[in-house]
């Protein structure tokens, strides 16, 4: 018998004109968040299975995995009869303690001697001829025992360890995510990745207003969303010339509805240039000044590209249990200001006009600015191998 990894596919079996695509992409996504471990792929129809002596470390990586439904830690034996297989089950049975059972058979290869429910019955009497003081219960049995009957192996396997489902990342195509070092942008991102999209980012900083500490706090973010997606590109964009001409020049109601509008208009730039097919923010209906209806589609004017809001009516309980338990409140509550938290008016304007957010936009040369930003973009590849950005004292 050897020990084997069994991976069930989710949500992309629906998908069968493009099945063999999905499959792939989900296939080529395990070899890279897998890089540097030694192990061995197998594909047979419907099931991936890995072979390798670091289950755990294995285990841990496709847990984050997104287009995988169930991991199974299962064992792998050779094609043979309904005898060799009770044989072989009870030596795995001999260190499990439990008082109901119950045996499950999927038998994809049909030209086995026996169908599914006389596996099911002759390998359940030979478990209560064998073990003593144990019973069947189909219903809400201690322990769950699933054969597989394939076309050139046999597997056993008791443990479903759920997955995280949707489609492997990359299947829909690349979004720019708006990365802020708050709460709700990561989470959106984490959403993104889980619906195939894979992410670049782009992130606003104002030097000297803004720290290095919290440019590190944004990379660890992206560091995180790495772990779901083998590596994100972070696009550092320098904002401070753009946003110290807006605190000169444009009335204080307006200068959020303003300072959007250019990121706007620069991530569409940016998404442009990598080839993203939409732009993703954290933005939640409601939770700011700047995230009313009538403001968001005042900022959103400035561009054509598509705008995906996926935590655009969580409430914000909600999006900070999801934040907990991707691993990313902790890094989004450090006390570090982003460059959307500094020269913010009192009394944002909730209702803008676009007539009056072109007028004031007049009064700064901004196209040349967002050329200049651009210009000098800095990108860095983040992937979960790398250490955690460190903080500076």
């Amino acid at each position: 018998m050897k020990k084997i990894i069994i991976i069930k596919y989710g949500e992309l079996t629906t998908k069968k004109d493009n099945i063999n695509f999905f499959i792939k992409t989900l296939r080529d996504n395990i070899t890279l968040a897998l890089e540097g471990i030694e192990h061995n792929n197998i594909y047979d129809k419907g099931r991936m299975f890995i072979e390798t002596d670091c289950f755990d470390e294995v285990t841990n990586i496709l847990i984050k995995t997104f287009g995988i439904h169930e991991i199974n830690i299962g064992y792998k034996i050779d094609y043979t009869d309904i005898e060799e297989i009770g044989s072989k089950l009870l030596d795995l049975l001999k260190d499990k303690k439990f008082n109901t059972f119950k045996v499950e058979t999927k038998r994809s290869n049909k030209n086995y001697p026996s169908t599914s429910m006389e596996v099911n019955s002759k390998l359940g009497a030979f478990i209560l001829k064998n073990i003593a003081n144990v019973k069947v219960d189909v219903h809400n049995p201690e322990l769950e025992i699933n054969i597989e009957i394939r076309y050139k192996d046999i597997y056993i396997y008791f443990a479903k360890i759920p997955g995280i489902g949707g489609y492997p990342v990359g299947t829909l195509g690349k979004g720019m995510l708006m990365l802020s070092g708050g709460i709700d942008s990561p989470v959106a991102g984490y959403l993104a990745l889980k619906r195939g999209i894979r992410l670049e980012c782009i992130y606003f900083e104002s030097p000297p207003h803004t720290s290095e500490n919290a440019k590190n706090k944004v990379l660890n973010l992206a560091k995180v969303l790495s772990e779901y997606s083998g590596y994100v590109k972070v696009h550092v964009i320098r904002f401070t010339e753009i946003q110290e001409a807006i605190y000169k020049n444009i009335p204080k109601e307006y200068m959020i509805t303003i300072m959007r509008r250019m990121m706007y208009r620069i991530s569409e730039k940016m998404a442009h240039r990598n080839n993203c097919k939409a732009i993703i923010n954290g933005e939640s209906v409601g939770q700011v000044a700047s995230q009313t209806l009538t403001s968001m589609s005042v900022i959103n004017e400035v561009i054509t590209m598509p705008v995906l809001r996926p935590v655009a009516c969580f409430d914000k309980n909600e999006i900070i249990k999801l934040s907990k338990s991707i691993n990313t409140y902790d890094i989004s509550i450090e006390p570090y200001e982003d460059c959307c938290t500094i020269f913010v008016p009192d009394h944002p304007v909730i209702n803008p006009e676009s007539c009056k957010a072109l007028e004031y936009e007049k009064l700064i040369s901004y196209e040349e600015l967002i050329k200049e930003a651009i210009r000098n973009v800095e990108t860095i590849k983040v992937t979960p191998k790398m250490q955690k950005y460190s903080n500076i004292l």
